[in-house]
């Protein structure tokens, strides 16, 4: 399992994505996400923040490929975010200076539905092994995490099910991360508004926020091929079975805490009346 944990600066959501796939399909797509990038001479690791009008279409290509697989069922793939404008209530100091890993331990748990995914437990075992990119923790914090982490197998084995290893790894040297980052950086994209950002002297956007925003929109209608009508800024319907938190290809989270409150400034027309004052 392949894991991009981001926090975006400055932002009114915070998210992060993860990716799950098959021990034994994991050459097979690197090969091909790395055949094509030589394909297209992009040199280096590609992310959201390299995409510009001159390299938008190798973008898609590659986006377009990854997507591929995501429908095939050899990638799934989810985005958890949270609107900084549920304000957590209660909150110890020691708490709130856990606050993103907080999040992380959540989104590691249950983002994919690991209890759901082993349908033949007197049958077979489910082993999990998860990959990190980008912990932006402290070693304390990060091995809090992981602790904790372990301690979910407690419940994972009444289903024959274990976390195995949790290691961290450098998204430069793995281009399943790399297509993930443009993933997570589109939504991020859409979801803070940023694709209606415009130059203070000109009035209009630049060509990058333009050539971002028709990657964004190539990226939804992958999306929407794999679940119509789907809506970036909202948690995706189990469909009145909780198993689909495991069984679907795509899904997005919006992580709301039962122990927060909403407070409607911190949020985008918020932040604009207070900006118009």
């Amino acid at each position: 399992m392949l894991m991009n944990l981001s926090v975006m600066g400055n932002t009114l959501v915070i998210s992060m994505v993860g990716a799950l796939i098959n021990l034994s399909d994991i050459n097979l797509i690197e090969n091909a996400l790395n055949s094509k990038k030589q394909k297209l001479n992009l040199n280096g690791e590609i992310k959201w923040t390299k995409v510009t009008d001159n390299y938008l279409e190798k973008y898609i290509d590659m986006i377009n490929l990854f997507f591929e697989f995501i429908k095939s069922g050899k990638i799934k793939v989810r985005i958890m975010f949270a609107q900084n404008a549920f304000v957590s209530d209660g909150l110890t100091k020691k708490q709130t200076d856990n606050e993103y890993s907080i999040l992380y331990y959540f989104f590691l748990k249950d983002a994919f539905g690991l209890k759901y995914s082993n349908n033949t437990p007197f049958k077979n075992k489910v082993n999990f092994s998860y990959y990190l990119d980008d912990l932006p923790c402290s070693e304390e914090q990060k091995n809090a995490l992981k602790n904790s982490m372990f301690r979910y197998n407690f419940e994972l084995r009444q289903n024959n099910t274990e976390i195995t290893e949790i290691v961290e790894i450098d998204s430069k040297k793995h281009v399943i991360q790399q297509c993930m980052d443009i993933i997570l950086g589109s939504m991020n994209f859409k979801l803070n508004d940023f694709d209606k950002i415009k130059d203070e002297q000109t009035g209009k956007r630049s060509k990058r926020t333009i050539a971002k925003e028709k990657l964004y929109k190539v990226i939804n209608k992958n999306i929407r091929e794999i679940r119509k009508g789907f809506n970036v800024g909202v948690s995706t319907s189990n469909d009145n079975d909780v198993t689909n938190i495991w069984k679907h290809e795509y899904r997005h989270w919006n992580f709301i805490s039962k122990y927060s409150h909403f407070d409607k400034t911190l949020t985008k027309k918020g932040n604009k009346k207070d900006n118009s004052k």
